[in-house]
């Protein structure tokens, strides 16, 4: 089962980590990857360097910054390959920005997409 893990913080929580956090969130992705339930991660750069696209009556739509006008945003993802959610949730507890911000696990739909 595949499950997309994001990081998620405001200004404050992005303050607070500084280095040493981003030091013990690569450690973490080394060790994730060296039991092989890492497949893909990255940081994101700032909320304020987003573009928003948006189509209406055909015509593409560009608007500056995040689509989600709220004080916490997404500041990074990692794609995990777990067993089962149990061993998901163990890997994602152990991220280092849990302690500053927030993560969000949420499982991988498998196959094409398909209307809710």
């Amino acid at each position: 089962m595949r499950y997309l893990l994001l990081l998620r913080g405001d200004d404050r929580a992005a303050e607070a980590a500084g280095p040493e956090m981003a030091r013990r969130c690569h450690e973490w992705a080394a060790e994730a990857a060296r039991r092989g339930v890492r497949q893909a991660g990255t940081g994101l750069r700032p909320p304020a360097e987003a573009k928003t696209i948006r189509v209406r009556d055909g015509a593409a739509l560009l608007t500056d910054g995040p689509f989600a006008e709220t004080k916490e945003q997404i500041g990074g993802y990692n794609i995990l390959e777990c067993p089962d959610r149990e061993t998901a949730v163990e890997v994602a507890s152990r991220h280092p920005w849990a302690e500053a911000g927030t993560l969000e696990l949420r499982e991988i739909v498998d196959g094409p997409p398909t209307a809710s």
